[in-house]
């Protein structure tokens, strides 16, 4: 595979996020959820608005993969307060790893995650989690082979249906 490269973004990247993000969300999830509950969702998280203040926001970071200048996926951490649970501070959370499907399979995604620890362990976390859908088995099969175990669950809602997701944790040896 050629050169792969994860780098931080900012602002000016914001409608490239907007695109894989929305692109990304599709291609995973459009098959098991109504088109409203979808077209809704995609609207509401993937607005200017909330994409600029998540952008803006300190306690979050995101990062590109790219091949030759394309955007090939995306990784979203968030620590302390921005954690969308726990809010623990010695905890470092991935909400988002998305790759284009044309690229599953291809270490993309690792290579996401592995950013991910780099950077929890920078921050001196004490562990790492995420909350994955239950009937996502490629994810949860991803995480589990990276070590992480299920600790708890909660509901997500997408529209007007009401999910379940595996909350998964890792802890790191510093």
């Amino acid at each position: 595979m050629a050169n792969i490269e994860v780098r931080k973004i900012t602002l000016i990247d914001i409608n490239q996020l907007q695109k894989i993000g929305r692109q990304t969300f599709q291609e995973t999830f459009s098959e098991s959820n109504s088109e409203q509950n979808m077209k809704n969702y995609l609207e509401e998280v993937f607005s200017k608005e909330k994409m600029t203040a998540e952008l803006n926001d300190e306690n979050s970071e995101f990062y590109f993969a790219t091949l030759e200048n394309e955007v090939i996926g995306y990784l979203k951490i968030n620590f302390g307060e921005s954690q969308t649970e726990l809010k623990d501070s010695k905890s470092l959370e991935i909400e988002r790893i998305y790759v284009s499907k044309e690229f599953h399979g291809k270490s993309v995604g690792q290579l996401l995650y592995d950013k991910a620890i780099d950077i929890a362990k920078q921050k001196d976390a004490e562990y790492v989690w995420l909350g994955v859908w239950e009937e996502n088995p490629r994810a949860i099969n991803f995480y589990r082979k990276n070590g992480f175990v299920e600790f708890d669950k909660h509901i997500f809602k997408l529209g007007d249906d009401e999910q379940t997701d595996i909350m998964m944790k890792l802890k790191l040896s510093n």
